[in-house]
C-alpha cells in the first residue's frame, strides 16, 4: 500500500509534533520577514536560550502528572520556595565562608532546595495515590500551603545577592549557549527515554488511560503516582533555582503566570488532558513555539497583557482542538458501525 510523504513523516514523528513544525516554520517565514532582523540575530536567539529553560523544566513538571491524567498546580509556588530557600541559605551562610567551604554552601543550598521541593512532590503523590484525593484539589491545597510557607520565610521581600557560580547557572554561557539550556537539554533526553521506554513510564501513561485497568493488570499504581509527583515536584526546583539566577534574586511572587504557560506549552505540545498520551519532542516543539510568540512581543512592544491574552487564546484553540478530534474520531466510528450493520442486513 502506497503512503504519501506527510503519512511517513506522521507516522515517524507523530502528526501533532508534525503540525506544529509546520506552526513552527510559518512563524519563522512570517516573524522573520516582520522582525527577523532583531529576532534572529544573536542576541534574539541567546535572549530566548535564556528563558526557554525555566518554562521549559515548569512545562516538564505539568506534563508528567498530565500524562497520568492528573495535574500539578503547586508548581510555581513549590520553584519559588526552592529557590527562596536555596537564596535563604546562602545570604545566610556566605558571608562566613570562603574557599572550599563557600563552594561545599553553595552546593549544599542548592540540594537543600531541591529536596525540599522532592518533599513537595511526595507530598502531592501521598495526597493523590493513598489518600485519593483529586489531584486539582491536592496540588491547590498544596500550592496555597507552600505559597504562604515561601511567604513566610522571605517576610513577602526578595532576596538578593547570591555568589558568582550561582548566577552563572541562569546567565553564564558555555561556548556561547546559555549553560541553563544546556542543562535543559542533558535533562530532556532522559525523561524521554524515560517516558516512552521504561517499564514505570509506559505504567504513568496506562494509569492516564485507565487507571482501574492498570491496578487489575499487576502494576502498583499507587507507587507509579508517588513517582509521577516527586519528579513534577523536582522538575519545579530546577525551574526555580534557574529562575533565582537568572534575576539573580528570589521571591514569593515569581513567574505566576507561568503556570499558564507550562499547561498550554503540554497541551499544545500534544498531552492529552485527561491523560494517556504525550510525548516530550512535541511540548519542546510547543515551547519554541510559545517563546518565539513571546519574545516577539516584546520586540513589537505589545503588552504583557496581551502576551497573557494570546497565549489563553492557543490554550483555548488547543483544547479545542482535543475535544473536537476526540469528537470527530467518535462520530466516524458511529458511522463505520452503522455502515458494517447495514451491509450485513442486507
Amino acid at each position: 500500500m502506497n503512503t504519501t510523504l506527510y503519512e511517513k513523516m506522521g507516522l515517524r514523528l507523530g502528526t501533532t509534533n508534525l503540525r506544529l513544525l509546520f506552526i513552527l516554520i510559518v512563524m519563522v517565514i512570517g516573524l522573520g520577514l516582520v522582525e527577523g532582523d532583531k529576532l534572529f540575530a544573536a542576541s534574539g536567539l541567546r535572549s530566548m536560550g535564556f528563558q526557554l529553560p525555566e518554562l521549559g523544566f515548569l512545562a516538564l513538571a505539568m506534563m508528567i502528572p498530565m500524562l497520568s491524567g492528573g495535574i500539578d498546580l503547586s508548581i510555581i509556588a513549590t520553584a519559588n520556595l526552592c529557590a527562596l530557600t536555596v537564596a535563604y541559605t546562602l545570604t545566610a551562610f556566605m558571608p562566613d565562608a570562603h574557599g572550599a567551604m563557600g563552594g561545599l554552601v553553595q552546593l549544599g543550598a542548592l540540594l537543600l532546595g531541591l529536596l525540599l521541593a522532592a518533599v513537595v512532590g511526595l507530598l502531592n503523590g501521598v495526597l493523590v495515590a493513598y489518600l485519593r484525593v483529586p489531584p486539582m484539589l491536592a496540588t491547590l491545597g498544596t500550592m496555597t500551603t507552600v505559597k504562604g510557607l515561601a511567604i513566610g520565610i522571605s517576610h513577602g521581600d526578595v532576596i538578593s545577592g547570591f555568589p558568582a557560580p550561582v548566577v552563572f547557572i541562569g546567565n553564564g554561557t558555555v561556548a556561547g549557549i546559555p549553560f541553563a539550556l544546556i542543562v535543559f537539554a542533558l535533562a530532556v533526553i532522559p525523561l524521554s527515554i524515560f517516558v516512552n521506554k521504561t517499564p514505570l513510564g509506559k505504567s504513568i501513561a496506562m494509569i492516564g488511560s485507565n487507571e482501574r485497568a492498570t491496578f487489575y493488570s499487576g502494576i502498583d499504581t499507587r507507587r507509579s503516582l508517588l513517582w509521577v509527583y516527586l519528579i513534577s515536584g523536582i522538575f519545579a526546583g530546577i525551574a526555580g533555582i534557574i529562575m533565582m539566577a537568572r534575576f539573580d534574586s528570589a521571591n514569593a511572587a515569581y513567574g505566576e503566570s507561568y503556570l499558564l504557560v507550562a499547561i498550554l506549552a503540554a497541551v499544545l505540545g500534544g498531552v492529552d488532558p485527561l491523560g494517556g498520551f504525550g510525548r516530550v519532542s512535541g511540548v519542546i516543539l510547543s515551547l519554541i513555539i510559545l517563546q518565539m510568540v513571546s519574545t516577539a512581543s516584546i520586540l513589537l512592544d505589545l503588552s504583557q497583557f496581551i502576551t497573557l491574552a494570546l497565549w489563553g487564546g492557543i490554550l483555548i484553540a488547543a483544547s479545542g482542538g482535543v475535544v473536537a478530534k476526540a469528537w470527530l474520531t467518535e462520530r466516524l466510528k458511529t458511522r463505520s458501525k452503522r455502515a458494517v450493520g447495514v451491509r450485513k442486513a442486507g
